[in-house]
């Protein structure tokens, strides 16, 4: 309810903490609506946020990312109106603005006032904002898992495994065209935390055909050394100014810097 969310936002300190608290309250329950319309049972929860209501990655995300996984999944159409709806009767001014025509279906959930409400900000006209994009044509090989995580209130996921979810971040960093900091912060997270992890090869193979990667693919062998490669090229100042607000722990940028990115990433 749109009370609870705001009495956690109170309860924060900063404006920074009091969005991305504000922001993450709403996409768990973004997240509950969806399942209670049973969304997950064709859809799987991808991306940075799932690593963080899944994993705990210490960082916040800004969009809820999806694949999906059969041919019949929830009209893209219905489930936004659906997430409307709910959020309405919940006690938000919401609106819903999507398009269905791509192969990447996406929507800007909309809540109007609610920043004022939150004293976030001095007008009421001011609008926040939850991206969700779902992939109906994901790349193959991905392998599934169902969790449970109670995050505000318990919902049951469908997402891709560790190992697959690694493959979309290394395809994100091998082919994204500008710099995007969560990306490396998100890559030394995964080698510091789980030492022996190896990215799922099928899956991060056909996601760079799939988007025209025409390199040599990375291998058991020297996938990090591709990881390295990127790090070496990346503009530190433009990787750190990304992340910074997103942290849960601003001292993690004490740490996170290109050097100890480069030796997290060499460990074996």
């Amino acid at each position: 309810m749109k009370d609870h969310c705001l009495e956690l936002v109170a309860a924060q300190k900063s404006s920074t903490t009091k969005y991305n608290a504000m922001r993450e309250y709403l996409q768990a329950y973004v997240l509950r609506i969806m399942r209670d319309r049973n969304a997950f049972q064709s859809t799987a929860f991808v991306g940075g946020t799932a690593l963080r209501f899944l994993y705990g990655l210490p960082r916040f995300s800004e969009d809820l990312d999806f694949s999906s996984h059969k041919n019949s999944p929830v009209p893209f159409a219905d489930l936004m109106n659906v997430i409307k709806q709910e959020l309405i009767l919940a006690g938000y001014t919401a609106n819903v603005d999507y398009n269905e025509t791509k192969a990447v279906q996406s929507a800007f959930v909309k809540f109007e006032g609610l920043m004022h409400e939150a004293k976030l900000s001095p007008m009421k006209s001011q609008k926040f904002s939850i991206k969700i994009e779902i992939d109906t044509k994901p790349p193959k090989g991905a392998v599934l898992t169902t969790q449970i995580v109670n995050k505000f209130f318990p919902i049951v996921f469908l997402s891709y495994d560790l190992p697959s979810l690694l493959a979309g971040k290394i395809h994100a960093l091998l082919n994204r065209k500008y710099t995007k900091g969560r990306d490396y912060f998100d890559i030394a997270w995964y080698l510091s935390r789980f030492k022996t992890i190896v990215p799922n090869f099928k899956l991060l193979h056909n996601a760079l055909t799939q988007t025209g990667y025409t390199k040599e693919m990375p291998t058991a062998n020297d996938w990090r050394k591709y990881l390295s490669g990127v790090v070496k090229k990346a503009d530190w100042k433009t990787v750190r100014k990304d992340v910074n607000s997103f942290l849960e722990d601003p001292k993690d940028m004490d740490i996170f810097t290109q050097e100890n990115v480069l030796k997290i990433i060499g460990e074996v």
